[in-house]
């Protein structure tokens, strides 16, 4: 129990971190390597490009000649394929709130994954948010979404999960290897995850399946956006596949609603209101063809956000805002759920390879297991001051975070720095609950809309997540005590106790300590949780959207993304929702233009 209860360091909360000290002599060379991005991607723009000029607006014509098809809200995990796939027929615009990956060292190299997680600048390419239940959370910033600050993690829904969308088989299966054979690799396996995954078929997580996209129960190993050089694809490199001639791409256009027409029995939507990187706002509007259509995929937090802040959503709510009601809709924002995460750290007796997810168990027991190693094992990373929320020892976890000064800071930066470099050897082993059943919700904040709203996950309000997450910290507990494992482990009696006690205070997150959670797994479970960021839900299908995303009572609006999920698809939605972008652009032209289609 005493390795279990040893939960310090998650890396996962790494991202969460305000990052003030790290500097990376590789970013130049990364520089001058994308510096020719431009080239690659010459319809990518600054949204201060837009100029009255332009005259994007309905009945009249854009600097190419034509007016826009379709305007899909979100640069994303599912924005970019999307648009990519529906350039090839169609006059496309893709409204993107951060900037480009491509010259992002932090970003592009696994080496610095944590990095651009832990970055809270308003540059970043995540944004930082806590949830009401106290857990830190992040929101990509970034054209290709959430590929572009994630773990890199491949792997396909399960069969029953798409037939229980009710997705054309036969084009899902054309649509994921679409996908794979531009940004997927199959990754090298690192010592630690070799390790996990024998220890997983020691304790019975079997058959072994070895290297595959398939959700499929046993142990295995799947792909990843990392090339063997650790360099990342992401969504955004999905934009080689578009039609240059039809697309327009604009990085720092942060959308501020969708206008309607409200004159006929259904509100209908005609175009958008963004700002630019200079805060100059300016507006675009949809062709008046027949099956134009504006598609926001900005991802569970912004879809739902999005719809709330443009009048669609529950009346009352919107009314205490003064946003004038276009359609009430009272699910808008509801049956948001994340799967929680708990992480145990395995302190090592010597350095461990990085390596971030490879390896997972699929159990029937409703629960994932997963690996990652080698964090923070660089004198400058273990010594930095992380700052006032930081997660790597967790020294002013014990002080209310209103209490949080400067000085205390200061005291924490000295305590770091007497800290063996031992302490931070490792790898994590990570439990997550496949399916769970809380639910919560969101709920705006302001009229702004760079300010993230208020999410509630109530993370295991029901017992039945509770009990999962128990039997999956058993079964760590297990693989922990296996004996591939006893060539890892660090016995240091001293060390071992320094970790716990260290690990009881860890400031992975604000939930109030408890002083039994040696002797609870329950109480473990509930304080020590974390996310993987797999949150979903907000624009749920038959509630929100209908069985092809379209607005229920609105015309010529989609919602395509992860917010329309009931649960959150294989061991990791990655691979589902890039998958979905490519499949809903497909099935839209084949709809539109059946077999003139081509695709």
């Amino acid at each position: 129990m005493a390795v279990v209860i040893g939960a310090v360091l998650p890396v996962i909360v790494k991202h969460f971190l305000l990052l003030l000290c790290l500097n990376f002599n590789s970013s130049l060379t990364q520089a001058r390597k994308w510096e020719s991005w431009k080239d690659k991607y010459p319809f990518i723009k600054s949204a201060s490009s837009f100029s009255s000029s332009n005259a994007w607006s309905s009945g009249s014509e854009s600097s190419k000649g034509h007016n826009y098809d379709y305007i899909i809200v979100g640069g994303g995990t599912a924005g970019c394929p999307l648009a990519a796939t529906l350039s090839q027929k169609f006059n496309v615009l893709l409204l993107e709130r951060g900037g480009v990956p491509f010259a992002n060292a932090n970003v592009s190299l696994m080496q610095n994954f944590h990095i651009s997680l832990a970055d809270t600048s308003p540059a970043s390419a995540s944004q930082f948010f806590a949830s009401t239940d106290g857990v830190f959370n992040a929101r990509a910033r970034v054209l290709g979404g959430g590929t572009c600050i994630n773990a890199g993690f491949y792997s396909r829904a399960s069969k029953s999960y798409i037939k229980k969308a009710g997705w054309d088989s036969k084009l899902v299966n054309e649509s994921f290897p679409w996908i794979e054979k531009q940004i997927v690799h199959r990754p090298i396996l690192a010592p630690w995850q070799k390790a996990v995954s024998d220890g997983l078929q020691e304790v019975g997580i079997s058959p072994y399946n070895g290297f595959t996209y398939d959700h499929i129960y046993g142990t295995k190993f799947g792909g990843t956006l990392f090339d063997r050089f650790g360099h990342r694809k992401t969504a955004a490199d999905l934009l080689t596949s578009a039609n240059p001639e039809k697309l327009d791409v604009l990085v720092h256009a942060i959308v501020q609603k969708i206008e309607f027409d409200t004159s006929g029995r259904k509100p209908r939507a005609v175009g958008v209101v963004f700002k630019d990187e200079k805060g100059n706002q300016h507006k675009a509007f949809l062709s008046k063809r027949k099956g134009s259509e504006v598609i926001v995929s900005s991802g569970a937090i912004g879809s739902p956000q999005i719809l709330l802040l443009s009048g669609i959503g529950p009346k009352a709510e919107l009314k205490k805002l003064n946003i004038s009601v276009v359609l009430d809709n009272k699910f808008i924002g509801k049956g948001m759920s994340d799967n929680p995460l708990n992480t145990i750290f395995v302190p090592t007796n010597r350095p461990v390879q990085q390596s971030l997810i490879q390896t997972v168990g699929i159990t029937k027991m409703g629960v994932y297991i997963e690996a990652s190693s080698g964090y923070g094992e660089t004198e400058d990373s273990i010594h930095c001051h992380h700052g006032i929320v930081s997660a790597e020892i967790g020294q002013l976890s014990a002080i209310p975070p209103k209490q949080r000064t400067l000085e205390a800071i200061e005291v924490y930066k000295r305590n770091k720095k007497h800290v063996p470099q031992e302490a931070f050897r490792g790898g994590f082993i990570l439990e997550k609950i496949a399916t769970p059943l809380s639910t919560g919700h969101i709920s705006l904040k302001s009229t702004k809309i760079d300010d993230s709203p208020s999410v509630t996950f109530n993370y295991f309000s029901h017992p039945r997540d509770l009990k999962r997450c128990v039997d999956g910290i058993r079964i760590v507990e297990k693989i922990v005590k296996s004996k591939h494992f006893t060539t890892y482990a660090q016995c240091d009696k001293e060390t071992l106790d320094n970790l716990l006690n260290m690990s009881v205070q860890a400031n992975i997150n604000l939930i109030p300590k408890h002083t039994n959670d040696t002797e609870s797994l329950e109480q473990f479970c509930k304080d020590t949780v974390t996310t993987i960021w797999h949150y979903h839900g907000g624009c749920q299908v038959g509630k929100v959207v209908t069985p092809d995303y379209r607005v229920i009572n609105v015309n010529r609006l989609r919602v395509i993304d992860g917010s329309t999920f009931n649960e959150s698809p294989g061991t990791n939605p990655q691979a589902t929702v890039l998958m979905m972008g490519r499949y809903m652009g497909v099935k839209i032209l084949r709809e539109r233009l059946g077999r003139a289609a081509g695709l």
